[in-house]
C-alpha cells in the first residue's frame, strides 16, 4: 500500500508536468497560463506526495504497535464471543492466549487461544478486535 501510494502520487505529479509542458507549448500567446495557478497546483501535488509518505510511515508504526500489543497478551486470559453452530447464538468464551502470529495474506496479527470448558478443550484463532476483556 505505502509504495503504491507514493508511486501513484509521483505518477500523478509526472503526468501533471507533462500536461503542463504541453499546455505551455500550445498556449495562446495573447492569453498565457497564470503563473500563480501553476505554482499553486505544483505545491498541492507536493503536499499530496508528502501526506502519502506520512500515511505510509504511520501505517508502519501502527503495525509495530499492533504486534507489540498482541505479544503482550501471551499467557493472559481473554474473553470473546463465538457463534454456537447448533443454536446460531453468540456464546461468551474465556480462554488463554497461547500464540501470536500474522496472517500471511493480510499481515493482521492473530491470536491462538485455548478454551477449556470442563473436560473439553477448544482452539480458536481470533483477531485483536474480537477480544472484549483481558485479565491476568
Amino acid at each position: 500500500m505505502s509504495t503504491t501510494a507514493i508511486a501513484s502520487a509521483s505518477n500523478i505529479q509526472m503526468n501533471y508536468m507533462k500536461l503542463l509542458v504541453t499546455q505551455l507549448q500550445n498556449q495562446n500567446p495573447l492569453d498565457p497560463l497564470d503563473n500563480n495557478e501553476m505554482a499553486s497546483q505544483l505545491a498541492q501535488f507536493s503536499q499530496l506526495a508528502q501526506l502519502e509518505s506520512m500515511n505510509s510511515s504511520f501505517a508502519k508504526v501502527l503495525e509495530t504497535f499492533e504486534r507489540s500489543y498482541a505479544n503482550s497478551l501471551l499467557g493472559k486470559s481473554i474473553t470473546f464471543y463465538s457463534m454456537n453452530e447448533m443454536t446460531g447464538e453468540l456464546e461468551r468464551k474465556v480462554g488463554t492466549v497461547d500464540s501470536v502470529f500474522n496472517d500471511p495474506k493480510t499481515g493482521e496479527s492473530l491470536l491462538g487461544v485455548t478454551v477449556v470448558d470442563g473436560e473439553e478443550t477448544s482452539e480458536y484463532t481470533l483477531s485483536l478486535g474480537a477480544v472484549v476483556l483481558i485479565e491476568n
